[in-house]
């Protein structure tokens, strides 16, 4: 409650309002995107819609798609009336030691600084974008003095296990990463959340550009090291302003999700593997089993540390408008994210480590495709 910056009061955190006179920015959008056809529509049709005095043009990396998610796309753009407005790139073939995202990124990239643009935005191709959404991003750049601004965008709890889990995402995120600690000059913590990264270019170009973390699989958040790293100042926070639109209908599927990084967070390490797992274990799941014990002091104690947690844990659940009984799962939810995090070492063993759109990227090896 004390330490780690106050990361759970992120959920409160406002950034500083910049005069209207400095919005006046050109801001170029780069999104790759791999088989999105349910959710590009309305994806790249949020970002053409924008209420924001600069100009915004969208270049669209389609990396191999094969469900036509760039007719689509252009589609969607025609409908908005702004068609001039959204360039489709088709993706060169993934060369051996990037990641397919980081590849995408790197080709709009490229692309992008004909246009000489003041901004970039990294977009992921779910993410749905209010029509204030690129100024509140450009507002807090300008306003702070920040050479990196991430919003965590709103995810979706429509389905049971997301509700269960996925605030929790959130929470444990920003408990690693604690937006105060990223925001000081002081730490070194540097994180992003690559759903909506708002970069001034020539910071990308000084850090070294995405070529500096192409084989990375937590990509926004080595983005953010290597710019923090070489004198870059970065902003982290949280938003209701943009939501994801990719929906998790079973556990198993938000199971896959974290396992897919987990792992890879640990650095492959099997000690920080057995460090995390006792750790979640003592800050987590002892406390209600003290309830247990019958000795009233240990359960005393245990009940206090329930009660902080859940305390903790209250102000993401709210964000996320659901009824403040569900703070009280925490503990369940930290076993559910144990076995997450044990299953990603698992799959990295057996050399099937960050599956994802049908490629095996965190391997010894290096990233591959999938056969």
């Amino acid at each position: 409650m004390l330490a780690r910056g106050g990361f759970w009061r992120a959920t409160g955190q406002r950034p500083a309002v910049a005069p209207a006179a400095t919005l006046a920015r050109k801001v170029v959008v780069v999104m790759p995107a791999r088989d999105e056809a349910p959710v590009i529509g309305t994806a790249v049709g949020s970002l053409l819609r924008q209420s924001f005095p600069g100009s915004i043009r969208v270049i669209l990396v389609d990396d191999g798609s094969c469900d036509g998610t760039a007719l689509l796309a252009v589609q969607a753009a025609t409908a908005a009336g702004a068609a001039g407005q959204l360039t489709v790139l088709a993706g060169a073939p993934l060369p051996r030691g990037w990641t397919g995202k980081l590849w995408a990124m790197h080709q709009g990239v490229q692309a992008a600084t004909a246009l000489t643009p003041d901004y970039l935005l990294f977009t992921d191709a779910d993410i749905e974008h209010d029509r204030d959404s690129v100024a509140t991003l450009v507002a807090t750049a300008e306003a702070e003095r920040r050479d990196l601004v991430s919003y965590m965008v709103r995810l979706a709890t429509a389905t049971y296990p997301e509700r269960c889990l996925i605030p929790a995402f959130v929470f444990f995120f920003f408990k690693l990463y604690p937006p105060a600690w990223v925001a000081s000059s002081r730490r070194a913590t540097a994180a992003a959340a690559g759903g909506c990264i708002l970069i001034r270019p020539q910071v990308l170009a000084r850090a070294g550009g995405l070529e500096a973390i192409r084989s990375q699989i937590i990509d926004d958040c080595a983005l953010a090291r290597i710019v923090k790293s070489s004198g870059g100042r970065i902003w982290l926070g949280l938003t209701g302003s943009a939501r994801s639109l990719r929906s998790y209908g079973t556990f198993a599927e938000i199971g896959s999700m974290i396992s897919r990084t987990a792992f890879n967070q640990l650095h492959h390490s099997y000690w920080l593997l057995a460090g995390t797992l006792l750790g979640l274990a003592l800050t987590y799941m002892l406390p209600p089993l003290l309830l247990f014990t019958g000795d009233p002091l240990l359960a005393s104690l245990g009940l206090l540390a329930w009660v902080l947690m859940t305390l903790a844990y209250l102000p993401m659940v709210r964000f996320y408008g659901l009824p403040g009984l569900w703070s009280l799962c925490l503990p369940a939810i930290a076993l559910f994210y144990a076995g997450a995090t044990l299953h990603s070492a698992w799959q990295y063993g057996r050399g099937r480590g960050g599956r994802w759109k049908g490629r095996i990227q965190d391997v010894r090896e290096g990233p591959l495709e999938h056969p």
